[in-house]
Protein backbone atom coordinates (compact mmCIF):
# COMPACT_ATOMS: atom_id res chain seq x y z
CA UNK A 1 0.00 0.00 0.00
CA UNK A 2 1.12 3.42 -0.95
CA UNK A 3 0.71 6.26 1.88
CA UNK A 4 1.22 10.06 0.96
CA UNK A 5 4.72 11.24 2.87
CA UNK A 6 2.65 13.17 5.06
CA UNK A 7 0.65 10.35 6.74
CA UNK A 8 3.74 8.11 6.26
CA UNK A 9 5.60 11.23 8.57
CA UNK A 10 2.77 11.03 11.11
CA UNK A 11 3.08 7.47 11.35
CA UNK A 12 6.55 7.45 12.26
CA UNK A 13 6.46 10.16 14.88
CA UNK A 14 3.80 8.53 16.47
CA UNK A 15 5.43 5.37 16.66
CA UNK A 16 8.63 7.14 17.71
CA UNK A 17 6.46 8.49 20.96
CA UNK A 18 4.90 5.83 21.35
CA UNK A 19 7.82 3.35 21.55
CA UNK A 20 5.76 1.55 18.74
CA UNK A 21 6.38 0.27 14.85
CA UNK A 22 4.91 2.05 12.22
CA UNK A 23 2.99 -1.56 11.92
CA UNK A 24 1.38 -1.21 15.18
CA UNK A 25 0.52 2.47 14.48
CA UNK A 26 -1.23 1.28 11.41
CA UNK A 27 -2.94 -1.64 12.28
CA UNK A 28 -4.30 0.61 15.63
CA UNK A 29 -5.18 3.07 13.10
CA UNK A 30 -7.31 0.34 10.58
CA UNK A 31 -8.92 -0.80 13.59
CA UNK A 32 -10.16 2.21 14.84
CA UNK A 33 -11.69 3.43 11.56
CA UNK A 34 -13.36 0.08 11.43
CA UNK A 35 -14.78 0.82 14.66
CA UNK A 36 -15.70 4.27 14.06
CA UNK A 37 -16.68 4.38 10.34
CA UNK A 38 -16.85 0.66 9.26
CA UNK A 39 -20.30 -0.04 9.93
CA UNK A 40 -21.41 0.03 6.57
CA UNK A 41 -20.38 -4.12 7.16
CA UNK A 42 -22.83 -4.49 9.94
CA UNK A 43 -25.77 -2.53 7.93
CA UNK A 44 -25.32 -4.48 4.64
CA UNK A 45 -25.58 -7.67 6.97
CA UNK A 46 -28.80 -6.36 8.49
CA UNK A 47 -30.32 -5.20 5.05
CA UNK A 48 -29.32 -8.77 3.93
CA UNK A 49 -31.05 -10.17 6.99
CA UNK A 50 -34.66 -8.01 6.57
CA UNK A 51 -34.35 -8.70 2.84
CA UNK A 52 -34.14 -12.71 3.63
CA UNK A 53 -37.18 -12.02 6.20
CA UNK A 54 -35.32 -12.56 9.44
CA UNK A 55 -36.39 -9.39 10.80
CA UNK A 56 -39.60 -8.70 13.16
CA UNK A 57 -41.63 -5.41 12.43
CA UNK A 58 -41.63 -3.29 14.90
CA UNK A 59 -44.80 -2.33 15.63
CA UNK A 60 -45.60 -6.21 16.54
CA UNK A 61 -42.21 -6.20 19.19
CA UNK A 62 -44.02 -3.07 20.42
CA UNK A 63 -46.93 -3.95 20.82
CA UNK A 64 -45.72 -7.91 22.20
CA UNK A 65 -43.43 -5.81 24.67
CA UNK A 66 -46.80 -3.44 26.41
CA UNK A 67 -48.09 -7.40 26.81
CA UNK A 68 -45.73 -8.38 28.63
CA UNK A 69 -45.75 -4.97 30.63
CA UNK A 70 -49.34 -4.73 31.23
CA UNK A 71 -49.17 -8.50 32.22
CA UNK A 72 -46.15 -7.89 35.06
CA UNK A 73 -48.49 -5.07 35.99
CA UNK A 74 -51.54 -6.99 36.85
Amino acid sequence: MRLPTDVLAEMEKIAEICGRTRRWVFVRALKSYLAAEGREIEIDRARRDVEAGNGHDLDDVIDELEGIVKGAAA
